[in-house]
C-alpha cells in the first residue's frame, strides 16, 4: 500500500546571479538571511553545505525533528536534499538559470511522501496556498538579503502587512 503523496512546485525571480545565490543555500549560511532559522550540523568536512553534508532542524511546523541530507550539490545552479522525520520524507530540489543582468530564475520542487497515517494526514494538510504563501516570504527574505546585506525581521514584515491594510489615515 503506498501512503500519501503530494508534489509541490514553485518558481520565484530573485536579485542575483547564480554565483551568489548558491552559497547562501547552505543550511549554515541561511541563519544569516531567514529568521528564525536554525540547524545543528551533524557532518560537513567544511562546516558549510557540501555533497553528503547531514544536518538536522527542529521547526514546529514540520513536525518532528528533521534529518537532512545534501544528496545533490551541483555549483552554481542545483542542490538537492533528502529531508526525513518520523512522519514524512521529502525530496526537496532547488534549480537556479540566469535569466539576465543580475536576475536568477530559481525553481523549488518538494515531493512530499507521508510514511505513516500520521504523515498522511500532514501530506493531505498541505495547501497550494500555503506553500505559494512561504515561498513570498522567502522571495522577499532573500531578496532583501541579496539588495542590503541585511536579515529582513519577521517582525518587518508583521509591520508592513500591517501598513498595507491599514486605511489610509490622511
Amino acid at each position: 500500500m503506498n501512503h500519501k503523496r503530494t508534489i509541490k512546485e514553485h518558481t520565484i525571480l530573485l536579485d542575483g546571479n547564480p554565483e551568489v545565490i548558491f552559497p547562501l543555500l547552505c543550511p549554515v549560511r541561511e541563519s544569516e538571511w531567514i529568521e528564525p532559522w536554525k540547524c545543528e550540523m551533524i557532518y560537513s568536512d567544511s562546516g558549510f553545505a557540501e555533497q553528503d553534508c547531514i544536518f538536522q532542524t527542529d521547526f514546529p511546523y514540520g513536525g518532528p525533528k528533521d534529518t537532512w541530507i545534501l544528496c545533490r550539490y551541483e555549483k552554481p545552479t542545483l542542490v538537492e536534499f533528502v529531508r526525513v522525520n518520523g512522519i514524512r520524507a521529502i525530496r526537496y530540489t532547488i534549480i537556479l538559470r540566469q535569466t539576465g543582468e543580475g536576475k536568477t530564475e530559481s525553481d523549488w520542487r518538494q515531493v512530499i511522501t507521508g510514511l505513516n497515517d500520521q504523515g498522511d494526514r500532514f501530506v493531505e494538510g498541505l495547501s497550494d496556498q500555503e506553500l505559494k504563501h512561504r515561498m513570498q516570504m522567502l522571495k522577499q527574505k532573500l531578496n532583501h538579503y541579496l539588495t542590503t546585506g541585511q536579515m529582513l525581521k519577521i517582525s518587518d514584515i508583521k509591520g508592513q502587512a500591517q501598513q498595507e491594510h491599514q486605511p489610509d489615515a490622511r
